[in-house]
């Protein structure tokens, strides 16, 4: 199949018009409905269902857009080896991470990344869902969980637990619980039991529940709770990297608390000399490294 003809159709599917697609590849609507027209022709296929509101894929359509998305990204993936192959470090490196430890840890630590390589552009994506990397829908993903897509490099960069932890404001109002008993005079706050959510924190959760709480308020990820907590609405589950930059958080119920929650840093095959992922993969480290003797210094001071 000829390669101007399938750079045209796939255009054509991301946009759904043929006006549109033209503009992005500099050319004439009728250019580009002529070489739709043409490659159907070899195909013996309608590969768009034409509508007054745009273009919309057939079933033979699907599977062509499905095999040029597949040429994108490795044709991406090939260039940005490419520029990686510069001594500078610079250009776009996807990352991403669920929403809780991007908002609470990742992201405010990236200044550090960013004084150290300015050019650097970080397409920072949080969600629970697990992104494809061998596709590469992202160049590197935090995780916590050890990956089990083929074709990856994986780093363990840590554990985690969740805790239970509110402000010293909120329990001088309402007192500290000493036992689970005690929560029948104070708010839980935590993610919904529904929500994509490691199972170590979700099985605490659930523990959690199964007491008598009379209030409770439920939110769909864990920068959400600890806004919550801050604001002295409760006591919350939380991870426990958040009181590295939270410590006025008090820790309620020290044995109270889930079990470990790995932390794995991955990326593809493909991206083992980028660069750009190296000089992440270092910072992470770097910081996860100064985490840790902080954390060790507070405990050997107590």
């Amino acid at each position: 199949m000829d390669w101007d003809k399938l750079r045209i159709f796939h255009a054509v599917a991301e946009k759904g018009s043929l006006t549109h697609a033209g503009d992005v590849l500099h050319l004439s609507q009728s250019a580009v409905s002529r070489q739709i027209r043409a490659l159907e022709e070899s195909l013996n296929v309608t590969l768009f269902h034409r509508h007054a509101r745009g273009l919309i894929l057939t079933e033979q359509g699907e599977l062509l857009y499905d095999a040029t998305q597949a040429m994108v990204k490795r044709l991406e993936a090939t260039a940005a080896r490419i520029r990686d192959s510069e001594d500078e470090v610079f250009g776009e490196l996807r990352v991403t991470t669920t929403t809780g430890f991007g908002t609470l840890w990742l992201a405010p630590r990236l200044a550090n990344l960013y004084r150290k390589y300015p050019s650097l552009k970080i397409d920072l994506m949080l969600e629970e869902r697990v992104l494809d990397l061998p596709m590469r829908e992202a160049d590197v993903a935090i995780r916590m969980k050890e990956p089990s897509q083929a074709d990856l490099i994986r780093k363990r960069l840590m554990q985690i637990r969740m805790r239970l932890y509110a402000t010293p404001e909120y329990l001088a109002e309402n007192g500290t619980p000493v036992t689970m008993d005690d929560f029948s005079q104070h708010r839980l706050i935590c993610q919904h039991a529904g929500v994509a959510q490691v199972a170590a924190g979700a099985l605490l959760v659930a523990e959690l529940m199964s007491h008598d709480i009379p209030s409770t308020l439920t939110v769909n990820n864990y920068f959400g709770v600890l806004q919550a907590v801050l604001n002295h609405l409760g006591i919350g589950v939380l991870p426990d990297y958040v009181t590295e930059d939270f410590p006025h958080l008090v820790r309620v119920l020290p044995e109270t608390e889930s079990g470990e929650v790995p932390v794995f840093l991955a990326y593809p095959e493909e991206l083992r000399h980028s660069k750009r992922v190296a000089a992440f993969r270092d910072f992470v480290t770097d910081e996860i490294t100064n985490y840790r003797r902080r954390h060790l210094a507070e405990q050997q001071a107590m």
